[in-house]
């Protein structure tokens, strides 16, 4: 029997992932599942390039705005909440649509994820602190000795991904790596990976046209509104912690413009680097739609 099949379809911020996935789904009989891990808090809205009420009520989303940030959710909740809501589709004979930009979160769906024991919080909290203190290439000289495999290959930028090897490292005696090696189960459905490729210049130019848009809705005004919940991991991110800066005085209004542009555009960089390493990736150009339609009728039927 013919396994059923997803349609996962990624790209950088800015690359027009929202409008594509609509116009897919409304032609393919599909709905859309948020794997974008900041749409799922209800008061993250400006800052984090929801689709428009319009855009939502055109096609049906999940996962969008669904739960607080006073509640936070982690990628192993959100792969069984997600595969409880296509197991849904398939029962309905929809085809679930994949969307988003958080690459962990759209791996848990499509491969699953290792399985690793619960740790410590204290272990995190005072490898948070040694990073306050001692910067970031302290923590990559311990997981360098801990674990040399996960220091080779894991992104060396990214400080939650450092301190989350760690933690494992030190809560389980057992490196990180020895986890990630292990062999996921099987999934009962097959993924039809698809990717937006944008020129930089041209996707410079919609992330830098983007967040001049974000703000003249009212993004900073929707930060303020926040500033109370600034310690919450999940507003931890681009878009916010910039502005949190402004209105604490650690910077003016231009500087923290201009670093939210530089960390859109870096985030951007990371998540190509992210997605060309995934090999089952068919790449499209920006506007290429028709293409991708053909694509996808041809893995569909």
């Amino acid at each position: 029997m013919t396994k059923p099949r997803i349609v996962v379809i990624q790209g950088p911020t800015a690359s027009g992932k929202t409008t594509l996935s609509i116009k897919l789904a409304k032609h393919f009989n599909g709905e859309i599942i948020s794997a974008d891990s900041r749409q799922f808090y209800r008061e993250m809205n400006l800052g984090t390039a929801k689709p428009s009420k319009k855009e939502l009520a055109s096609a049906k989303h999940h996962f969008i705005s669904f739960i607080s940030i006073a509640n936070s959710i982690n990628v192993s909740d959100f792969e069984k909440l997600a595969l409880d809501e296509m197991e849904n589709m398939f029962q309905r004979s929809k085809i679930p649509f994949i969307v988003g930009g958080s690459g962990l979160f759209v791996r848990a769906i499509t491969e699953g994820l290792h399985r690793i024991p619960e740790i410590d919080p204290g272990i995190r909290k005072e490898l948070a602190s040694l990073y306050e203190k001692k910067g970031l290439s302290h923590l990559l000289i311990q997981l360098s000795e801990l674990d040399p495999d996960t220091f080779q290959k894991i992104d060396k930028n990214n400080p939650r991904r450092v301190v989350r090897a760690l933690e494992v490292c030190l809560g389980t005696n057992k490196p990180f790596s020895y986890y990630t090696h292990q062999k996921l189960p099987e999934r009962a459905f097959s993924s039809i990976k698809i990717a937006i490729h944008l020129p930089t210049k041209l996707l410079y130019a919609r992330i830098d046209e983007r967040c001049d848009e974000m703000i003249a809705k009212g993004l900073i005004k929707e930060v303020e509104g926040l500033l109370s919940f600034r310690h919450l991991s999940s507003l931890n991110t681009i878009g916010y912690t910039e502005f949190f800066d402004y209105f604490e005085n650690k910077c003016t209004l231009n500087e923290a413009i201009t670093k939210f542009k530089q960390h859109s555009r870096n985030y951007a960089k990371r998540q190509y680097s992210w997605l060309r390493r995934d090999k089952e990736i068919q790449w499209f150009d920006f506007g290429d739609y028709q293409k991708i339609q053909i694509h996808l009728t041809n893995k569909l039927n």
